[in-house]
Order: structure tokens, then sequence, then C-alpha cells
């Protein structure tokens, strides 16, 4: 019941950047060992502490639910610093080293939405989850957005009435909000 909930949280978040141009194969040539890369990074970042999974993948979450999964909450303190976010997101850390070591391997290819996007499903199996396959070829944003993180992220303070309508105004259903609420945690608060 737990991995099914947890695969269709992902999913949902996946959905939300889907595309014609997105194809789990975007970095065969250009960046052959990307995914091997991330996965070895995030198993580790796992293995040294087991909440970073939920981390990762609440960052994965915040990042996708405000202009979706353009990694626009890595750029700046702007969506950092929202209501929402703020004292709450952590994994920053382990996606910049990530990205510094991809950055070593193939220069300028392989995009931060993208990173995100792969360690929060490699997040998710590390911690015994399920895998699924992730579309890639995301474009990075240039800009973050304070004011849509604060009106589009939910408070912790919300209630179910004001959660269910902030997830409605999204496209998701009660079951859909409750998943992905508690994803957030992968069960382990």
């Amino acid at each position: 019941m737990a991995h099914s909930s947890l695969s269709t949280v992902l999913l949902l978040c996946l959905a939300m950047a889907a595309s014609a141009q997105l194809s789990p194969t975007f970095y065969q040539t250009s960046c052959p060992n990307a995914l091997s890369t991330i996965k070895a990074a995030v198993t580790a970042a796992v293995n040294k502490e087991n909440r970073m999974g939920a981390s990762l993948l609440r960052l994965h979450f915040h990042d996708c639910f405000v202009q979706g999964c353009d990694a626009s909450v890595l750029l700046s303190s702007m969506e950092q610093n929202a209501f929402p976010n703020v004292m709450s997101l952590r994994g920053f850390e382990v996606i910049d080293s990530i990205k510094a070591k991809l950055e070593t391997m193939c220069k300028q290819t392989v995009s931060c939405a993208d990173i995100l996007t792969v360690a929060a499903r490699d997040s998710v199996v590390a911690l015994g989850g399920p895998s699924w396959t992730v579309p890639l070829g995301r474009r990075d944003s240039t800009n973050a957005n304070e004011a849509a993180a604060n009106s589009d992220l939910p408070p912790p303070f919300f209630d179910l009435v004001n959660l269910t309508q902030s997830f409605g105004d999204k496209g998701f259903t009660v079951t859909d909000m409750v998943a992905l609420s508690g994803a957030h945690t992968i069960g382990q608060a």
C-alpha cells in the first residue's frame, strides 16, 4: 500500500513536467553516466543520513508545485525563503554536489531540474521503495518566484478544507493530496 501510494505521488510530480520532448534516454549519448552518478551520490547521502531521502523527495515536490519541475527552488533564496519553505527544505548540498560532479563529466549538459527529479526517485529506491522510469530533458528555470511559492505551496497550518482547495487548484484529487502529503516523509516522521 505504501509503495503504491508513493509511486502515485512521484508519478504525479513527474506528470507536472511531462511534455513530448522528454525521454528516459535523453542523456544516453551526451552524458551516459549521468544517471549512475546521481544514483551513487543519492545512495551515499541516504546511507549517511536516512532522512535525506525524504528531504530530497520533499525538495522535488516543493520545486514542482510552484512553477513546475524546473529547479527554480535551487536558484536563489527567493523560493527558499517563502513561508512554507523557510527553515524546512534540506538536501541542497546533495544536489549541488551532484551538479558539480556532472559538470566535470559533461559540462553544461545535465539540467538541475533533471538532477532533482532523478534524485527524488533514487532516494525512494534507496529507502526500499519502488523505482520507475523518469522522462528526462527538463530545462532549468532562469528565475525563482517567492510570491508564487507563498501563494501556491500549502503552509503547514492549513486545515483539510484549505489543503483540499490548494491541491484541487493544481488539479489533484483528495487521494492525490493524501499520497503527496504522506510522501514528504516516506513514512519516516
